[in-house]
């Protein structure tokens, strides 16, 4: 069984903004693989089923995102789920926007829920798909810049982004991160 865990904070203020771009890979995740990410349990909302012949769950932590590493270690235990069977989906400052990259492992590179998940979990042993969204382009502040909306041009481009991501989780499922990482990282 996969856990799939989309980074972000609860509520409909941060529903559109750039830090939840996980929540918004899981939501199409479910649709196209007909879960309902409905049930609450475990710090989170979440849905079952498969892909594939995998089982997998889907999940959005409801703990705000530096806490995103309590509501993981709970679904981990409940569902008996190893840690390479472990996909976290987030934002990343530090990639251009729309620029995908899976890692396997390393650092939590200033995220902080992704190092909330590490220091909760004790281990950086998990996958990652990360997902530019850029640098701030009118001088905002870091935090307001990811707690707020995309800009007009890149809102037109989103729904690919997030259709790529998506692409990304699964190959990691269907063919390991290795193969993954090649075709998606380039």
């Amino acid at each position: 069984m996969n856990l799939i865990v989309g980074l972000g904070n609860p509520g409909e203020n941060y529903r559109l903004t750039r830090h939840n771009i996980g929540f918004m890979v899981i939501d199409h995740l479910a649709e196209i693989h007909r879960i309902e990410v409905t049930r609450r349990g475990c710090l989170s909302l979440y849905g079952e089923g498969s892909f594939n012949n995998q089982k997998i769950v889907l999940a959005k932590p409801q703990t705000f995102m530096n806490r995103s590493g309590n509501a993981v270690k709970k679904l981990l235990d409940f569902f008996h789920i190893e840690l390479v069977n472990l996909i976290s989906i987030h934002d990343d400052i530090d990639l251009d926007f729309g620029r995908l990259r899976i890692v396997d492992g390393g650092g939590h590179g200033g995220h902080k829920g992704v190092f909330s998940i590490m220091e909760t979990i004790t281990s950086q042993d998990f996958k990652r798909v990360r997902i530019g969204i850029g640098r701030p382009r009118y001088n905002e502040n870091i935090e307001d810049y990811v707690l707020s909306p995309f800009y007009p041009d890149e809102y037109d481009r989103l729904s690919q982004v997030i259709s790529k991501a998506g692409e990304a989780v699964e190959a990691i499922i269907l063919k390991g991160p290795s193969q993954a990482m090649t075709h998606f990282n380039r």
